[in-house]
């Protein structure tokens, strides 16, 4: 089934599925299923997980696809003059079916590759079926001949690389669907107004604004935020700014930023007016410190989080154990106490022994 285009008609494929799944009456209007999800009532007849899906589903209609798509910086893409061994090689470590496929940068965008389309004609080329087995002693198993394959052919000669859409930022999600039932073609890229790459959207990415995240069996359920130890967190930048709350606690509170970006490296570049270097210390919100673990020149991509009293205890105590003192006194010691910690020691005062 083609998805119609228009506005108008996407009520009335919305209708049919109503009818069909449900049972509604022709007569119900838009307005009238927003109001009854809405209302959440128990004769309505639809179950908890049945509504949040409905209303999805009509959600899609104000859903942008810049909202939905991944960002330039975790497109995992190929040059179209890749090897065919490597290129099985990017496909084991992506966990991606399809892979874009470039020219010399990103924004020269080619096409795309199928996982299945590599199998097929690898499988192609190793087939011996109708070939003589020579001196063979014994047929090879499945009628394949691995070694046959020639893993050093470029992705451009192969003939495998598909088309792939082009779509802006501003078009909405349910329109994007449409298109890609239409064309059969489930991937698109995402163009700015300068013609360059912004990002990327499949299919599934769609299908999760109405049904949720879809994981299969190779997707690791790895949280952002990961409490330490020693009291810090390591996060992953592009962790939600509500996961990290959640995670550190209510005081991790960036205020304002919020309204600005969405993730934990979007509100450090917003902090500094850049995109911050490996190793960097930066303030975080209410005495909280961020450090820089991992970045390039494009974005940051690993931090570790500290409670700004916690780090200034853990950088205390080394210098508490070469003096010897206890760690109460430590403590109640002022600032500078601890300024110099290879200094000579001090002379014993009176009423201590050495």
């Amino acid at each position: 089934m083609v998805l119609p285009e228009t506005g108008e008609l996407h009520e009335g494929w919305l209708g049919r599925i109503m009818r069909i799944l449900f049972g509604w009456k022709a007569a119900a209007t838009r307005a009238d299923l927003e109001l009854v999800l809405t209302a959440e009532q128990p004769e309505s007849g639809f179950s908890p997980t049945e509504a949040t899906m409905l209303k999805n589903i009509l959600g899609l209609r104000e859903c942008r696809i810049a909202s939905v798509m991944v960002p330039r910086a975790d497109i995992v893409a190929v040059q179209q003059d890749i090897t065919i061994g490597e290129l099985a090689k990017v496909f084991a470590g992506a966990g991606h079916s399809r892979l874009v496929v470039y020219n010399d940068t990103l924004d020269e965008p080619v096409g795309m590759v199928h996982i299945r389309d590599l199998i097929a004609f690898m499988a192609q080329r190793a087939a011996v079926d109708g070939q003589p087995n020579g001196k063979r002693a014994k047929p090879l198993p499945a009628g394949l001949d691995l070694k046959a394959i020639n893993l050093g052919l470029s992705l451009a000669s192969t003939g495998i690389i598909r088309k792939i859409l082009f779509v802006p930022p501003s078009m909405p999600a349910i329109d994007l669907l449409a298109k890609m039932q239409a064309t059969r073609i489930h991937l698109a890229l995402v163009i700015d107004e300068y013609g360059g790459t912004d990002g990327l959207v499949s299919i599934e990415d769609i299908v999760e604004q109405i049904v949720g995240d879809i994981e299969d069996e190779h997707d690791q359920d790895e949280p952002d935020v990961v409490p330490q130890a020693d009291g810090s967190f390591l996060a992953d930048a592009r962790a939600g700014l509500e996961e990290v709350t959640a995670t550190v606690g209510p005081d991790f509170d960036v205020g304002e930023v919020a309204d600005e970006v969405d993730t934990l490296g979007g509100y450090l570049v917003v902090q500094v007016g850049r995109v911050p270097v490996r190793g960097e210390l930066m303030p975080g919100p209410r005495g909280f410190e961020i450090e820089v673990l991992d970045a390039d020149p494009r974005r940051v991509k690993k931090v570790r989080i500290y409670r700004g009293k916690d780090r200034s205890v853990r950088r205390e105590r080394p210098a508490k154990r070469r003096d010897g003192r206890a760690e109460g006194e430590a403590a109640a010691a002022p600032p500078g106490a601890l300024a110099e910690p290879n200094a000579a020691a001090p002379p014993p005062s009176d009423g201590l022994s050495s």
